[in-house]
């Protein structure tokens, strides 16, 4: 007597591995996508809140860019005393290694 059921197929180790390694990539570009969504959602609201703002006549977008500009600048002036300091610790940092090669 002869069935004519379908047989079912069981699937190699090989496949399996394959399907969950597929399943897991799916699942991190998943995760990736939807922080990026959260992110982006995040942003938007941000920007619609600003937006309510300075349409209200709470936020001084002339103001916000003068100010901008104050600290921009002041951004600049850090930086430049930073790699100034970075200079002179290296600067220490050689006559210590050279005073410990003099012992």
């Amino acid at each position: 007597m002869s069935s004519s059921a379908p047989r079912e197929r069981v699937a190699t180790p090989a496949e399996l591995d394959r399907l969950e390694l597929a399943i897991r990539r799916l699942l991190e570009a998943y995760r990736g996508i939807d922080r990026r969504a959260r992110a982006a959602e995040k942003r938007v609201r941000e920007l619609e809140a600003a937006l309510r703002d300075v349409a209200s006549g709470r936020l001084d977008p002339l103001a916000l860019s003068q100010r901008l500009e104050v600290l921009n600048e002041e951004n600049r002036r850090v930086r430049q005393r930073l790699d100034e300091a970075r200079g002179g610790v290296r600067r220490l940092l050689a006559r210590l290694q050279f005073l410990e090669g003099e012992r």
